[in-house]
């Protein structure tokens, strides 16, 4: 019985192949109510309007590109030589959307109604490789929507209106939920936190939060530790990415340091130590992340090129070329040139009192006269001007005197702290956090101690 009937059932298929859609949908069920597989009841089911997803996975006889296999066509009794096609095309390593648009078989003026819809469309002009196109074709082979997935949390939509697109965004909320890691430094904080299960991104906003009390090039140790509480973003029970830093504990040299998030009455949000001093200096004591020091501040240095002894009025940060320099404070640029001692050089000016220089850049990222904020990018490490290998030279000057950069941040006022009932909260809100850290921390450690021994 079963033989006879899938015999039968392939040759309806092989005579069908060549007709139209609707054809097929009505051989198919002809076959069915034949073989008495489904009742006539079902088949009158079958002609209401809801739309039937029918999937065709035909091997083609002849080559084709990808636009021409894995289309899925939805199918109604009451539109039956309709054809509308949906397609997920992935950003590969040096597309641009006319290189997706080609793949799928759409032409320029497509491209250019979806590019001229509103100014969200400059998105699609910077397209990442794993990111997802999806692609709608209709009846007449024009495209008739795009979804445009610029993360797992949002897709921008462009929807055929007329001989334009309208657009509309689709935004996703995440579930947050707390992690925590720990970990005690071997060489430096950077493979620390991988160690620990970081990404490169927590590790730097770990070390953002304490770089104005801790110079993460200079300063750490083997046997540091740190603790970090923070978020991280699921959907769908799978992780897609990571929130704020929530608290966190950096033990440098068997001293402590603890910041804390919080959002004060004004709606400014930063970290806190747990007295309520702000952990935002006016520097940061390093204008670069884990590099290492080639030479220290000695005002008796025998100058590598030039050998004379010249005061060497600042500190050199080895670093690969085109690691980014940042500003160590907000200012103004003052200067932003080339000499052929200092290479490629940035001044910038904070406040009236101080002033930053950074000397033998590879690249200049500010002009003079522009303004720049704490941590922003001003460049990028180099070896111009008379150096032996890249490096950065960082001096800081207060008052139009050279000071030792590792000690004249001691001497700066002290950095904001909260008080009164703004104080009383910000104790009120960490008192949870405080607790959590702690016991977190403790846990972790006895692990470690209980399978040490």
């Amino acid at each position: 019985m079963i033989k006879p009937f899938l015999t039968e059932l392939r040759a309806v298929f092989k005579s069908a192949i060549g007709h139209s859609l609707g054809v097929l949908t009505l051989a198919l069920g002809a076959v069915l109510i034949l073989a008495g597989l489904v009742g006539s009841d079902q088949v009158e089911a079958n002609r209401a309007p809801t739309p039937i997803a029918v999937t065709l996975d035909i091997a083609p006889s002849t080559a084709t590109t990808d636009a021409d296999v894995y289309s899925t066509v939805q199918v109604s009794g009451e539109q039956a030589g309709y054809n509308a096609s949906w397609r997920d095309m992935e950003v590969r390593k040096g597309d641009s959307l006319s290189m997706i648009f080609g793949r799928a078989g759409l032409d320029s003026t497509d491209l250019q109604s979806v590019l001229d819809a509103d100014a969200r469309s400059k998105s699609l002009r910077s397209i990442y490789p794993g990111q997802t196109v999806s692609i709608k074709v209709d009846s007449e082979g024009r495209l008739s929507e795009m979804r445009y997935a610029r993360s797992p949390l949002e897709t921008r939509i462009f929807t055929r209106n007329g001989e334009g697109f309208s657009v509309a965004e689709e935004t996703r909320s995440p579930e947050v939920r707390k992690a925590f890691r720990h970990a005690n430094l071997k060489s430096s904080l950077f493979e620390a936190g991988q160690e620990a299960g970081l990404s490169g991104r927590m590790i730097l906003e770990l070390a953002s939060v304490f770089g104005g009390v801790i110079d993460f090039v200079l300063d750490p140790r083997a046997g540091d530790s740190f603790s970090v509480l923070y978020e991280e973003q699921y959907l769908d029970g799978e992780k897609v990415g990571e929130g704020a830093i929530i608290a966190a504990e950096y033990v440098n040299d068997g001293k402590r340091f603890a910041a804390y998030r919080y959002t004060d009455s004004n709606g400014d949000q930063g970290y806190f130590s747990a007295d309520g001093v702000s952990m935002r200096k006016a520097f940061m004591l390093a204008p670069l992340d884990f590099t290492r020091v080639s030479s220290n501040f000695n005002m008796r240095r025998m100058h590598p090129i030039m050998k004379v002894i010249r005061p060497h009025r600042g500190v050199d940060y080895s670093a690969s070329t085109g690691t980014p320099v940042y500003a160590s404070g907000d200012g103004k640029v003052t200067a932003s040139g080339y000499s052929r001692s200092n290479g490629n050089y940035v001044y910038i000016q904070h406040d009236n009192r101080y002033m930053t220089r950074y000397l033998h850049l590879h690249k200049r990222t500010v002009k003079p006269g522009e303004r720049v904020k704490q941590g922003q990018t001003i460049g990028t490490v180099g070896a111009t001007g008379l150096a032996t290998g890249p490096h950065l030279h960082y001096e800081f000057l207060v008052d139009g005197v050279h000071k030792n950069p590792r000690t004249a941040l001691e001497s700066l006022p002290r950095a904001r702290t909260l008080a009164g009932k703004e104080l009383a909260s910000f104790r009120a809100k960490i008192a949870g956090e405080q607790t959590q850290l702690a016991t977190y921390t403790n846990a972790w450690e006895m692990a470690i101690v209980s399978g040490a021994e």
